[in-house]
This record gives structure tokens, C-alpha cells and sequence, in this order.
């Protein structure tokens, strides 16, 4: 399964909009099934112009981009965290996801309400925000019950947790979200095993008006300075006109993207970015049949990115063959990549590159 983005923020803020744009099925590539998994699941391509040229250079039946799996979630209300509105599903669904995609209202508009009688981003966030950080923080005070009897054994393990649940505990406690937390490599491991809310990365996402198309308004700039300070990631679009790109052919959308001034629809942005905030690179198979973006995390070995395709080719991994889309481009196809010895054979060590091409013995 693809790792999954949620799309949290308060009622009426455009995340339907948006969720239903993103899976609106009009994909890049029409042979790869994108769809809605269920009321509020859907997978979404990550658009990806090296799929393009690689099949410049390699016939092939069909192309599949890689995917991200986004989540609407029930909009958030003041005291989400005590069960208030849909609190409960709302906080089990974000635990459920990978990162955050946060939707911030950055228009007006005297037909659509705002939850709080006007708009103001700053403070949207920072109900979002608050109500995570209560649902850490009593997550947080359960675990250090449990801690605090585990390290009266004496167990050097036990006092080690305790003070790493002590020392996040005091963080949140502050209003500061875990992931802002200075820690080492293995205590940010088990801290990302312990379920916490405001572990998980966060990508704004600016809703704007039409007018305030391609670079946003005074709102906007106030989320991207507070991006830059968190860093964190922020996309400016305007759920409406993302709704009329999604509904129309690609080749049909250049005259409207032209009126915003815009070169691509906002969404293929916003999946890169999603795939960004995982941490996710592709890496390509390309033959006769499909060329394909598969998908894995940065840093990721050759054994294991064999075992995004099938289970036995990680157990069974002897080698890889790879080459790069620049190599392809100038030789014009594997077999003359081959004869002039730029193909090269990597074994289980191979730190697998964004981009790559490869195939697996």
C-alpha cells in the first residue's frame, strides 16, 4: 500500500474541493486505474515528466506514475480532542496517515461561512495545532505512567524511556509540536513508534481566492512565513479553479491555466510535494509492456526496492542493472547503453538513486 497524506483543517475550508479534484481520475497516464477507495480515501499520481521521455526512447502498452494515497478527514471543531464534534474518527483517521497535508482558508467569501465567524489563518492553525497537541499530550501522560513503573526495576532500557517520554512530554507540553524536538537518530526512532500526532510532517496547503492566483494575498504570505519557520512545505491554490482543471482533458486545460497565469494545475504540485514530505523517491522499470514509477524511501538499498515489485525478488536479489534517463536519452536505448559499457551492475549495498533505471536479476 502507498503511504497516505491526510488532509486536515477546520469546516469549510475547501478540503473536499480539493480531495475531489485531486482524485477526479483525469491522470497523466489514462491506463493506471486512479480512483476513490472509498468515501474519503483516493490515490493520486504523482506527476512525473521523466515517464514521458523515457517512452520518447522505449515503445511501450501503457506508463504508470507513482502514487500517493490521500485522505479526507473529517473536519476538525474547538475541542476535537475531548470528543467535540467528530473528534474521536477525526483524530484516529490522522493517526492512521503518514503526514499532514493542513488546509488553510485564505479567501472570503460571504457565501461560505467561516466556523469562527471570520478569516483568519494564524488562528485556524493554531486550532489545529492545539487540539493535536492535547491528544499527544494525553497519549503522552499514559506513557509516562507506564515508564515511571518500568524504570523503578532498575532497568537501564526503562530509565532511558522514561526520560525520552519525560523530555517529549515537557516539548509538547509547551505547545511545540514532537516533531520540532531536537533528537538523536535512534530516539527519534521510537518516538515515531509511540502513534503521536505532531510527529508527523506537515505540508500547508494556502486555499485562495481566483483573483489571488498564481502567488497568493497577505494570508498566504502570513502561512508561508510560518512554513519557513517551521520548516515545512506550503502550496498556494484555489480550490475552485482546481475543481475545473480536474474536469477537463489534459490537453483542454492550457487556455484556462494560461488565465491564471499558471503553468500546471496546483494539484500536480501539491502530489509532488506530498511525495516529498514522505520522504519518497521513484525509481523506473521500462519494457515492452509498461514503463512504471516505483516508489521507496530515500536511502533505500537495491534489495529493497526490488521488493517493492515482488516479495521474492528482495529474498532472491543477485544484482541489479541500472543506468540513468540522461544515458538513455543520449545512447537512444538500453542495448546501445550496454555496448558502450555504461550499464552498470550493482549489488545488495547499492544505494538506490531517484531516477534510476533498473532491472533486477
Amino acid at each position: 500500500m502507498p503511504l497516505s497524506v491526510g488532509i486536515v483543517g477546520l469546516p469549510n475550508v475547501g478540503k473536499s474541493t480539493v480531495f475531489n479534484a485531486l482524485t477526479a481520475g483525469k491522470a497523466e497516464a489514462a491506463n493506471y486505474p486512479f480512483c476513490t477507495i472509498d468515501p474519503n480515501v483516493g490515490v493520486v499520481p504523482v506527476p512525473d515528466p521523466r515517464l514521458r521521455r523515457i517512452q520518447a526512447k522505449i515503445a511501450t502498452q501503457k506508463v504508470i506514475p507513482a502514487i500517493v494515497e490521500i485522505v479526507d478527514i473529517a473536519g476538525l471543531v474547538k475541542g476535537a480532542s475531548q470528543g467535540e464534534g467528530l473528534g474521536n474518527k477525526f483524530l484516529a483517521n490522522i493517526r492512521e496517515t503518514n503526514a499532514v497535508l493542513m488546509m488553510v482558508r485564505c479567501f472570503d467569501d460571504p457565501n461560505v461561512i467561516h466556523v469562527a465567524g471570520s478569516v483568519d489563518p494564524m488562528r485556524d492553525i493554531d486550532v489545529i495545532d492545539v487540539e493535536l497537541s492535547l491528544a499527544d499530550l494525553d497519549s503522552l501522560e499514559k506513557r509516562l505512567k507506564k515508564a515511571q513503573g518500568a524504570a523503578k526495576t532498575g532497568a537501564k532500557e526503562g530509565k532511558a524511556e522514561l526520560a525520552l517520554v519525560e523530555k517529549v512530554h515537557a516539548h509538547v507540553a509547551e505547545g511545540k509540536p514532537a516533531r520540532a524536538l531536537a533528537l538523536g537518530d535512534d530516539e527519534r526512532a521510537l518516538v515515531n513508534t509511540w502513534g503521536l500526532l505532531t510527529t508527523k510532517p506537515v505540508l500547508y496547503c494556502c486555499n485562495v481566492g481566483e483573483t489571488d492566483l498564481p502567488n497568493g494575498n497577505a494570508w498566504s504570505d502570513i502561512v508561508k512565513a510560518r512554513a519557513v519557520k517551521e520548516g515545512a512545505g506550503v502550496v498556494i491554490l484555489c480550490g475552485k479553479v482546481e475543481a475545473e482543471l480536474a474536469e477537463l482533458a489534459e490537453d483542454d486545460r492550457g487556455e484556462l491555466l494560461a488565465s491564471y497565469n499558471l503553468t500546471e494545475p496546483a494539484l500536480a504540485t501539491l502530489a509532488r510535494e506530498c511525495y516529498r514530505l514522505l520522504g519518497l523517491q521513484s525509481y523506473f522499470t521500462a519494457g515492452e509492456k509498461e514503463i512504471r514509477a516505483w516508489t521507496v524511501k530515500k536511502g533505500a538499498l537495491a534489495p529493497e526496492a526490488a521488493g517493492v515489485i515482488h516479495s521474492d525478488f528482495e529474498k532472491n536479489f543477485i544484482r541489479a542493472q541500472v543506468y540513468g534517463l540522461g544515458d538513455l536519452e543520449s545512447y537512444g536505448s538500453e542495448g546501445a547503453i550496454k555496448a558502450a559499457g555504461k550499464l552498470r551492475v550493482e549489488g545488495k549495498e547499492y544505494v538506490v538513486q531517484d531516477g534510476d533505471i533498473m532491472y533486477f536479476l
